[in-house]
């Protein structure tokens, strides 16, 4: 499941040019008896499965650390949102180890004995943390310099400096009725890049209000958020 998607696009091209290292390390093979059971009842009682801590122990212990700059992950949805922040920090790890939850979850004993951060990629519940590993893995190395071909292209992307991207236009420059908007045509660089202030704002106010209140400001932002709420009131 992982390993094909892994060979695709950013992170297949990333990987054959030596700037990303992935292996896959299927929990399965650490785990013990006939059946290489991975999971079991919960203590206390309860629907589900929850598991195990030693297949997962065994796991990370045949993963040999790089240094000092490596950390273990827990894709979990009880963790902490993962953001492009926490994208931006994880790329200056050298190493990460990412741990898939299943079922009821993972037992807390490994949170505690090995687990630098716990992660989650949304409010809701998916029945593994592979998805979610995915969701982090690209994320992350969409920002190792050289991945995208231009290092400025992640620096452009929506949620860099805190808010949603602006409107984005290509040919033609009329389809089915709908014009781009005059300014892009202009050749005014400096008018531009004051329309493209003003629509990321605005699609920000409309769409993530919540970016807004975490989001550094300057005098310019704020004139054009106060004239936005006008215009919306």
């Amino acid at each position: 499941m992982i390993s094909c998607y892994l060979r695709e696009g950013v992170l297949g091209r990333a990987a054959v040019d030596g700037r990303i290292d992935i292996r896959v390390v299927n929990i399965r093979d650490f785990a013990e008896g006939v059946h290489r059971s991975t999971d079991d009842r919960p203590y206390g009682g309860g629907a589900g499965m929850v598991m195990r801590p030693d297949p997962i122990y065994r796991a990370l212990e045949s993963v040999e650390r790089l240094d000092d700059r490596s950390g273990v992950v827990l894709l979990s949805p009880g963790g902490k949102p993962f953001n492009q922040a926490m994208a931006w920090e994880f790329s200056l790890w050298n190493q990460m180890i990412l741990i898939c939850g299943r079922y009821e979850g993972v037992d807390e004993r490994i949170k505690h004995l090995c687990v630098d951060r716990e992660v989650s990629i949304g409010d809701y519940v998916l029945s593994g943390g592979e998805l979610g590993a995915l969701v982090v893995i690209e994320a992350v190395t969409r920002l190792v310099p050289g991945v995208l071909g231009d290092d400025d292209s992640a620096l452009g992307d929506c949620f860099e400096g805190g808010m949603l991207k602006y409107p984005q236009y290509t040919r033609p420059a009329e389809f089915k009725g709908c014009r781009v908007p005059p300014v892009l045509l202009s050749g005014n660089h400096e008018e531009i890049r004051k329309w493209r202030r003003r629509e990321a704002l605005k699609r920000t106010l409309e769409m993530r209000p919540d970016l807004l209140r975490v989001m550094d400001t300057d005098e310019e932002d704020r004139k054009i958020l106060e004239a936005l709420r006008s215009e919306k009131s």
